[in-house]
């Protein structure tokens, strides 16, 4: 019930065409209880069995005054014109009759199709924008290949099982509800036997539906697991290739592939169950009908004629599809559900990383960067302790310390990446949870270990942190950054596309014009997170030379293992397991003949 809760809340914004769809399949139902119920008259033109009636009476609110008023005028009608004639006029009407429903009908699906469309379009950028406000920890938790089998299978399946079955929930219930009220006008002993053969028939269909629901969840969860397969194959091509792990991956797919073939084979069975087992058993209801009518109508009685009782059938016949169709969308609603089972647990994910609501505005950095005895842990193990730290405007500032020591989760509390669990983070005076996070972000710029470059070309990427950019302004940010020259040897200049994660450039390449992005957002706050440990010589002295420019006059937080490159920074911050061991100048920390930075760099001299 929850769940049928969260996609009526989708489906919401759209209640006006979902009431239009409504209403329009009202219309069409009665115009095809119209053109149903003319086979009475066309029957008894047929075997001449009209009663001709001179007056239909006083008017009454009543069936009986209505089927004398229709007998009267069919009887001056074949009067006037023979049977030939009325025959023709009941053609007639029924052939009006069929174009007035099916135009009900293209008008009801047509609002249908446009709750579907808008509803899965919304449903999708709710979970991409959902995506971008999760914090970084959720995706160190979370497979990429099942975050995108959530955005695409599983949205998809949405639209295809539970969106289309909609169409169904909105027009069958009331085909069967004008029908059934016909029927039981027509003959209430037939109806009432009708509505108790009809919910046992209901009831079976259930017990078979009743597990689908958990199969189709397990089908999504594999389908999740299968692409994060394909996406570390492709991640990790080239290392699967050098330790001849080919057949190791190709057993790893086949296990993940087995498994979950053989859940989609379980769960397409019980889905085409569905459709034979609601006719067989319809079929068995329409037989004891037809028997109990026809053993009322050789009885002699007047209310079931053998005319009345084709009329009913036929009837009756045409509420049989309806009713499969809402068997099959409940077969459909249940496997649907399991994916918005799968995309709710996304859209309800907790956001740590919040904004108040009276957020404070942001646009300069003035004096200093304070962390105030900051405390951070991961799975409840401290990473950080105790931090207290002062950065002052426009000093360079590095970060050193063993591998996992938590240097660069100190530098993720600056941005509000993550959210320390005691003491402040402070930009000049206010801690940064008080800021506007776009605000805060927004004086920073980074330049990490692994550029990050999107496939499109060198200019949207240079530019990607800036609303409007000036071609010159970038080919200038380019310069700084030594990219220039590169960017023009390739064919399109500028317009050239970098490739898949920048997959056409050298690693020194992608960090100068991950450089060049930094410099044309132009930041008063500079994070460099180890920018030059991944490259060779060459490349490090082109990408030192455009990180040097880079920081001129702005404050930079240097995180470096190569303690050679920032030997002139103003403050070196030593970090060992969470917690600041040392501070000073390189001058000051190497006079520590035992100090922790002096042990440090005598190994990397060695």
């Amino acid at each position: 019930m929850n769940k049928v809760r969260l996609l009526l809340k989708y489906i919401s914004p759209y209640k006006w065409s979902a009431i239009r769809s409504v209403l329009y399949n009202i219309l069409s139902a009665v115009f095809a209880l119209v053109s149903y119920t003319l086979i009475i008259p066309f029957l008894k033109i047929l075997f001449d069995r009209v009663e001709v009636i001179s007056h239909p009476g006083r008017f009454e609110a009543s069936v009986d005054y209505l089927n004398n008023l229709v007998r009267y005028y069919f009887s001056n009608i074949i009067d006037r014109n023979g049977q030939a004639g009325a025959l023709l006029l009941v053609c007639l009407v029924f052939i009006l009759a069929s174009v007035f429903k099916n135009g009900f009908v293209f008008l009801a699906n047509n609002s249908m199709a446009y709750i579907r469309a808008c509803t899965v379009r919304d449903l999708r950028r709710k979970m991409y924008d959902k995506i971008l406000r999760l914090p970084l920890s959720y995706f160190t938790e979370s497979h990429k290949g099942d975050v995108m089998t959530r955005i695409s299978n599983d949205v998809q399946e949405v639209e295809l099982s539970v969106m289309s079955s909609l169409t169904m929930l909105f027009r069958d219930p009331m085909y069967i509800l004008i029908f059934v009220i016909y029927l039981f006008i027509s003959s209430y002993q037939l109806s009432l036997s009708a509505l108790v053969l009809l919910p046992l028939s209901g009831f079976l269909i259930g017990r078979t539906s009743r597990t689908l629901r958990s199969s189709s969840l397990a089908g999504q969860q594999n389908l999740g697991s299968l692409l994060s397969v394909v996406e570390e194959t492709l991640s990790g091509l080239r290392i699967i290739k050098g330790f001849n792990a080919e057949k190791k991956m190709i057993d790893q797919f086949g296990v993940t592939n087995e498994r979950y073939s053989k859940i989609f084979k379980r769960v397409t069975r019980k889905n085409y169950l569905a459709s034979p087992l609601s006719e067989v058993l319809s079929t068995m209801v329409v037989l004891v009908l037809l028997y109990f009518g026809g053993l009322l109508a050789l009885s002699g009685d007047t209310n079931m004629t053998p005319d009345k009782l084709i009329a009913f059938l036929i009837v009756f016949s045409q509420i049989i599809q309806p009713a499969k169709n809402i068997t099959t969308a409940w077969f459909s609603i249940q496997k649907g559900m399991a994916s918005i089972d799968r995309i709710d647990q996304i859209l309800e994910a907790e956001e740590k990383i919040t904004e108040k609501e009276n957020a404070v505005p942001i646009n300069k950095f003035d004096d200093s960067i304070e962390f105030r005895d900051v405390w951070y842990a991961y799975n409840s193990e401290p990473v950080l302790k105790n931090i207290n730290l002062k950065i002052r405007k426009g000093q360079t500032v590095a970060i050193v310390g063993k591998s996992g020591a938590g240097k660069s989760t100190l530098v993720d509390l600056l941005p509000r990446f993550i959210d320390a669990d005691r003491g402040s983070v402070l930009i000049d005076g206010i801690d940064v949870r008080d800021l506007r996070t776009s605000d805060l972000r927004s004086l920073m710029g980074i330049v990490s270990q692994h550029p990050i470059l999107f496939n499109t070309t060198f200019t949207a990427n240079i530019a990607f942190g800036v609303e409007e950019a000036d071609k010159d302004k970038i080919e200038n940010a380019a310069r700084i950054a030594n990219a220039h020259d590169f960017i023009m040897e390739t064919d399109a200049g500028y317009e050239s596309t970098v490739g898949e994660s920048g997959c056409k450039l050298s690693g020194g390449q992608k960090q100068r014009v991950s450089i060049a992005r930094a410099i044309m957002a132009n930041p008063p706050i500079l994070i460099l997170d180890e920018a030059t440990s991944a490259l060779d010589t060459e490349s490090e002295r082109l990408v030192q030379d455009a990180i040097l420019k880079l920081m001129k006059n702005r404050t930079s937080i240097v995180i470096a293992h190569r303690l050679s490159t920032i030997q002139n920074a103003d403050l070196i911050v030593v970090i060992d397991n969470g917690t600041i061991v040392e501070t000073g100048t390189h001058n000051d920390l190497m006079n520590k003949k035992n100090g922790f930075y002096a042990r440090l760099h005598s190994y990397q001299a060695i």
